[in-house]
């Protein structure tokens, strides 16, 4: 009986002993792998040293994208500009040189202020540019003869073609001028040189007294209106993004002045010479339309 339970005893010590070894050994097995397994992935950290330099060259070509983008649309809005039609408006100041006048005053030049507006429209190139403009000029008397205040080479009694007497009271030189301009411009930075073609409307008046129911008491106008055409040379300069300053200079040609009344047979001047006007104005302009 004792050898029995000694045996007995003795199976039960190696059964545990076999038991224990064996969940020693899984436990070891789990622990490699755990830590083998992680540790290998988490130390692969060199391969985030290598994309700086990717990085720092997909920036550089982002950049340059973002630059071609950026000239690329304001080619498009250059090109879209170049369709659109701008108008604004005009005002300055000059002076007029009239050849006919010179005999009349001993003031050469008569000073004046205009007032217009315009439109243009690119053409061909955003560079190149045409223009129609409209404006009206007052000028100013270099010389004033009134028969009322003072003795003038020209005060006395006219007889028309039927006899009929006509007596001077006043003529100067003020008048308006109506003229409309086509330029063609060239741009270059903000410097805008132009050349063009123009047509204007002059009218001067002369006044005498006539006969009313043969009473020398009715005050009358005899005047000459004429179209001229003509040419103008001046320059823009870009001051700001809507104002324009120009200097500007025009020549037209007058011909057969003549000072006329539709109900008396009568010229007081019969010219048939051509007389010459010249014209050199500065002033502002400003850009209502968007851009």
């Amino acid at each position: 009986m004792f050898f029995k339970k000694l045996i007995f005893l003795l199976f039960i010590i190696i059964a545990n002993f076999s038991i224990a070894q064996n969940k020693k050994k899984i436990d070891t097995v789990y622990v490699y792998e755990k830590v083998v397994v992680y540790d290998t992935i988490y130390l692969e950290k060199p391969l985030k040293i290598v994309p700086k330099d990717i990085i720092i060259s997909d920036r550089n070509i982002a950049e340059i994208s973002i630059k071609n983008n950026l000239l690329a649309e304001d080619s498009n809005t250059e090109i879209r500009t170049s369709y659109l039609f701008q108008y604004g408006i005009e005002t300055g100041i000059g002076i007029k040189s009239s050849s006919w006048a010179r005999e009349l005053s001993s003031h050469k030049q008569q000073m004046g202020e205009h007032f217009g507006a315009w439109i243009s429209k690119n053409f061909f190139s955003p560079r190149l540019s045409l223009m129609l403009s409209a404006n009206i000029y007052h000028w100013n008397s270099t010389f004033d003869l009134d028969a009322n205040k003072e003795d003038t080479y020209l005060n006395g009694f006219y007889f028309t073609e039927d006899h009929q007497p006509l007596l001077f009271q006043r003529f100067n030189n003020k008048h308006f001028e109506y003229a409309i301009q086509l330029k063609f411009f060239y741009e270059w930075k903000n410097i805008r040189p132009y050349a063009g073609l123009m047509m204007n409307r002059n009218t001067y008046k002369m006044q005498f007294l006539v006969p009313e129911n043969n009473v020398l008491d009715k005050s009358d106008d005899f005047k000459t209106t004429q179209n001229n055409l003509g040419f103008s040379l001046g320059i823009q300069y870009r001051v700001f993004r809507r104002f324009l300053i120009s200097a500007d200079y025009q020549q037209y040609k007058m011909k057969n002045v003549s000072l006329k009344n539709s109900s008396f047979d009568f010229d007081i001047f019969k010219t048939n010479n051509t007389f010459a006007e010249r014209k050199i104005s500065l002033g502002i302009s400003y850009i209502i339309s968007r851009y």
